[in-house]
């Protein structure tokens, strides 16, 4: 593997910025992670084909990152290269006669949502609130445990490493509760959602409901990555972890939150050991008590994986 060489290649030879050693603590919201061997902000689909070529090339590995908004990053850092998607995945664009509003992956997701209001359209109230970009949503299905953006997507298109782009229709991915069918190994470039017409103040006003349930509900002023676990079926996890008495348990700068026990946020100088152990903690105490096994929604970066 040739960090280097590829930095050397990909520098001014592509229609992006990259750089070398950026912490990753800059591109999270937990404002917890140690350096990325490379960044590269990818500007174009050009750019961003090139780059997973050399990267092929050099044998480093990749990953993709919105706003890292549901990632724990390690604080060790990550020794491949951090794809950001910018420029032309930033677009969106809304057609109020066809219902649809189209977006790349790069945009972000509250971009998206307002788009669709101004255009009066509705369908995606689900995920107002909601932090990320457009293609974080997508790859995660963002929403609730019963309405998800999935539901709205008309069509989607990849890229294939190594093959090229490649068009979904909304019917042939399988879209559940914070999943989908869509191979991780493809990157999302852009998707349609349709959407359906409806009273601008009614959009507007369930939108502000929902928001106000996120903000008596969750801890939205502390840096945290929302839920750190999947609910299971017909199961709050906050309060399965809250039952095992676990609500304000503190590991360092971290701490399992007293309004939501789902939320683990960073009180200050929380490091990633600190995350990790009270994950660890919080999994295992409901395993034990109830024999659940939760899955969880954070994703890890680093971690020598």
């Amino acid at each position: 593997m040739s960090v280097f060489n590829a930095y050397m290649s990909l520098s001014g030879a592509v229609d992006a910025d990259v750089a070398r050693d950026e912490p990753l603590s800059r591109r999270t919201s937990y404002h917890i992670g140690g350096p990325a061997a490379l960044v590269v902000r990818a500007r174009s689909y050009a750019a961003l084909a090139r780059t997973v070529e050399v990267l092929a090339e050099e044998g480093v590995r990749w990953v993709v990152l919105g706003k890292g908004t549901n990632v724990l990053a390690d604080d060790a850092g990550y020794d491949g290269c951090v794809i950001l998607l910018e420029g032309e995945f930033s677009r969106v664009n809304v057609s109020a006669d066809d219902r649809t509003v189209t977006a790349g992956a790069g945009a972000p997701l509250s971009r998206v949502v307002n788009e669709a209001l101004r255009a009066s359209l509705s369908g995606i109230e689900p995920c107002v609130g909601i932090p990320g970009t457009f293609g974080g949503a997508l790859s995660m299905n963002a929403g609730t445990r019963r309405e998800w953006i999935g539901r709205r997507v008309r069509d989607l298109v990849v890229y294939r490493p190594g093959e090229g782009m490649h068009r979904y229709e909304g019917g042939e991915i399988e879209w559940g509760y914070r999943s989908t069918t869509l191979p991780t190994s493809e990157i999302i470039l852009e998707a349609t959602l349709s959407l359906m017409p409806a009273d601008k103040d009614a959009i507007a006003a369930d939108m502000d409901a929902r928001l106000r349930r996120r903000r008596q509900s969750q801890p939205l002023s502390l840096p945290s990555c929302g839920s750190v676990f999947r609910n299971p079926p017909d199961r709050s996890v906050g309060a399965l972890i809250e039952s095992c008495g676990l609500s304000g348990l503190t590991c360092g700068g971290a701490q399992i939150s007293e309004t939501h026990a789902n939320f683990i946020v960073n009180r200050g100088g929380a490091s990633s050991a600190d995350v990790l152990a009270l994950i660890t903690r919080a999994h295992d105490a409901v395993r034990e008590r109830y024999g659940i096994d939760l899955s969880p929604e954070v994703k890890f970066l680093g971690f020598g994986g």
